[in-house]
């Protein structure tokens, strides 16, 4: 296969551009990184159509994201996109944590079977949107203009003015909804004059990509105070094609001109891979963790996803993953308001369940940044005391933080979440505000079974009656959209939705989140529940 990076996209005329008068589009999406392009791939599934907009004529330099979790795997595939990255990517479920030299301990971040997703792949960020891309083009729902730039953008009574320049002159768009999906240097957020809440950290990190040959176990690797970068920590993973992420902790004073002259980074390599290594640089970069977000990601018309709308260091992996969950959640409410088969307040509930994913995620990566630059003699002191437990002591490994790697948030407290049916205690992974859990069935996977729509769902170990049956199929049709009634007997779903020895009904978000679950169907629940998903 040609290196997707040595591809180069041509700006396409559109005829857009020949318009006395502004050209009307419903959806256009500013930005076709793994997040808008997620935003354009969810559309093209429900059948709508979406312009997407990016200044650049190649894909992202860097490898910038690598490492794709569950959950966003999860999505993908729903989008028609997940096997193109199944089959390049490098799949992993292992990580070592190092003090000096020496394994502290193994951690397995999948531990059971029966899912069809693996804990994460490897993947970088440009292969991530060449085979997006791929698959947009396919759905024939999706118009990518490149080089294509934002200028202006100005808000209208039922959309947004966007005047946009291109190689051969400008021209303006009237979009009804626009989707903010333009990274973290984001033009439209600096048009309307939006600020970030939060806090950039002083210490500085330095990662390199290096192409080489080695025969080491698919496995996150993450020192503290190793020999070869004393006082600080490093890390060390696979992508895809012999390429490998170092990355070493640099320190607040060190020289950024200095650190990245790729013969000071080899010397780094060296240190930690060996002297005799033969390998070549793909990519050298040197950062600082930044903890900040928008105060709102609605604004209007206009809806920030991804580093538009919040910005978090890179341990843990949640930066890319929680930018395609904000298009995943996004993208069903925008479909149903454009349909007029929802309100549009359902579209206030974007802010209200993913700005607090938002701050779980910044939590956790602030006190992941914590925990590896300590501030104080004080933080230091715990902290390797934390480290020298861990090797002993399970209960201390709890609290050691190389990067909580990324998991779906729960929205709780959502109000799209109808009371739960269920008693307080009872199954809380499969909780209203939950992802919905992957399982085996007898004829494929739970998820592949769940609609693009709203889903109900009976698990019943012991199969369902025929009464059961008739009573879940007329509270199903008692809604103003349809739902797919789905009855699930196989063991490990049933168990993993609280219905081993009792059955339950679930009702599933177009996103594969829970809605609402009972024990046992009044007539009106689904409809009363779907009204409420639907901001109704």
């Amino acid at each position: 296969m040609t290196d997707p990076r040595q591809l180069a996209f041509a700006h396409r005329r559109s005829a857009d551009q020949d318009r006395l008068q502004p050209a009307h589009h419903p959806v256009v999406i500013v930005g076709a990184g793994p997040v808008g392009l997620a935003a354009a791939l969810g559309f093209a599934a429900r059948g709508q159509a979406s312009t997407v907009i990016d200044r650049k004529a190649s894909l992202s330099d860097g490898n910038r994201a690598i490492c794709w979790s569950k959950r966003t795997l999860e999505i993908m595939d729903r989008l028609g996109a997940a096997e193109a990255l199944l089959d390049k990517g490098v799949t992993w479920r292992t990580g070592k944590v190092f003090l000096d030299d020496r394994l502290i301990y193994t951690f397995d971040l999948l531990p059971e079977a029966g899912h069809r997703m693996p804990a994460f792949v490897n993947l970088q960020q440009f292969l991530f949107e060449h085979y997006a891309i791929e698959a947009a083009k396919r759905t024939g729902l999706v118009d990518l203009r490149w080089q294509e730039d934002v200028t202006g953008i100005e808000p209208t009574t039922d959309g947004a003015l966007l005047s946009i320049t291109t190689p051969v002159g400008s021209y303006r768009i009237l979009a009804d909804w626009v989707i903010a999906a333009d990274g973290a240097r984001s033009t439209l957020r600096r048009l309307m004059g939006l600020g970030f809440e939060g806090r950039v950290f002083a210490d500085q990190f330095l990662i390199c990509d290096i192409h080489i040959k080695m025969d080491r176990p698919v496995e996150r690797w993450f020192w503290f105070d190793p020999p070869f970068n004393r006082g600080r920590s490093a890390l060390l993973h696979r992508q895809a094609g012999d390429v490998w992420r170092l990355d070493f902790q640099v320190g607040s004073e060190a020289d950024r001109d200095a650190e990245v002259k790729p013969e000071n980074v080899a010397k780094r390599v060296r240190a930690m891979l060996g002297e005799d290594i033969d390998f070549t640089f793909e990519w050298i970069s040197l950062y600082r963790f930044q903890s900040r977000r928008l105060k709102r990601f609605r604004h209007g018309r206009v809806l920030f996803a991804g580093d538009a709308a919040h910005q978090m260091s890179p341990f843990g992996a949640r930066g890319g993953n929680s930018g395609v969950q904000d298009a995943d959640n996004l993208v069903w409410k925008l479909d149903l308001v454009l349909r007029d088969q929802a309100p549009e307040r359902l579209l206030d509930s974007y802010d209200a369940e993913r700005i607090p994913a938002a701050d779980e995620n910044l939590l956790n990566t602030t006190r992941s940044t914590d925990f590896i630059a300590p501030k104080s003699m004080a933080s230091r002191i715990l902290r390797d005391g934390v480290l020298a437990l861990a090797a002993s002591e399970p209960f201390a490994r709890r609290l050691v933080n190389s990067g909580r790697l990324s998991v779906a948030a729960t929205y709780d407290g959502s109000p799209l979440n109808t009371p739960d049916g269920f008693t307080a205690g009872d199954c809380p992974t499969t909780r209203p505000g939950a992802a919905a859990l992957d399982a085996p069935l007898s004829d494929g996977w739970l998820l592949a079974a769940l609609d693009r729509g709203f889903t109900s769902a009976w698990f019943c170990a012991e199969g369902i009656s025929a009464d059961a049956l008739a009573r879940m199929e007329a509270a199903s049709a008692r809604t103003t959209l349809p739902v797919k009634p789905l009855i699930v007997s196989d063991a490990t779903a049933c168990t993993r939705y609280g219905a081993a020895s009792t059955p339950a009904c679930f009702l599933f978000r177009p996103d594969g989140y829970i809605a609402a679950r009972w024990r046992s169907i009044p007539p009106d629940a689904i409809a009363a529940a779907l009204a409420r998903a639907t901001g109704r």
